[in-house]
């Protein structure tokens, strides 16, 4: 199981740099979407929970088809789909850029290739199913951005996939972390992060002021 520990990342994370690029809010646009795959896809949805702004978490798969959208055959790492969550926010209150911030800093560790930890296999791929042309040129710049600015060990092994199609995942997945606190995986992996995210990011947490 991987722990914050296995992170690559050289800094802290209250000193990650924002994206210089960034997708301002469009007038009347209350909602965004992204989907992103870091892993096993309770961590990715546990981090997320806290994040003021965060409008709904759905966990699934995306990159197969829908005949082999099922965690079962998923797991065999031989279906192209990756554990992903759908991440739906407010522009108005976080942005596409922080809610990426997020995703490099804390859910996940983006310089190991088709693994997280002892989750192995490419269904635990580092990717960002990009929306559209914006979210994918903002995507590869923050990229750009943090492998120039040196803040990993190693060089970020995301890849950038337009999202043809995202699956939602069984039920019990669904909301699992906050459901299951004390399971061991959870309490090893999943929760260290969300620590993380208390620490260094308490003013992005859900019932904080903005100053």
């Amino acid at each position: 199981m991987a722990g914050w520990g296995d992170t690559s990342l050289l800094i802290s994370p209250d000193e990650f740099p924002d994206p210089i690029e960034d997708i301002a809010p469009a007038p009347g646009v209350a909602e965004q979407s992204v989907v992103l795959a870091g892993g096993c896809f309770w961590c990715v949805e546990a981090v997320y929970a806290e994040v003021d702004g965060i409008l709904g978490l759905t966990s699934g798969y995306a990159g197969g088809s829908a005949e082999t959208a099922d965690y079962e055959t998923v797991c065999t790492g031989r279906t192209g789909h990756a554990e992903a969550v759908q991440v739906r926010f407010d522009p108005n209150k976080i942005s596409y850029g922080q809610v990426l911030k997020l995703f490099f800093s804390v859910a996940h560790d983006p310089t190991t290739l088709n693994r997280q930890g002892a989750d192995v296999g490419t269904q635990y791929r580092s990717a960002i199913f990009y929306a559209d042309e914006e979210q994918k040129r903002v995507a590869q710049a923050y990229i750009d951005q943090l492998n120039q600015a040196g803040v990993f060990r190693g060089k970020i092994v995301t890849s950038l996939e337009p999202l043809e199609a995202f699956y939602v995942a069984e039920e019990y997945h669904q909301g699992y972390a906050a459901a299951h606190p004390n399971q061991p995986y959870i309490a090893a992996v999943a929760m260290p992060k969300v620590q993380k995210l208390r620490t260094y990011y308490s003013d992005k947490l859900k019932g904080v002021q903005s100053r």
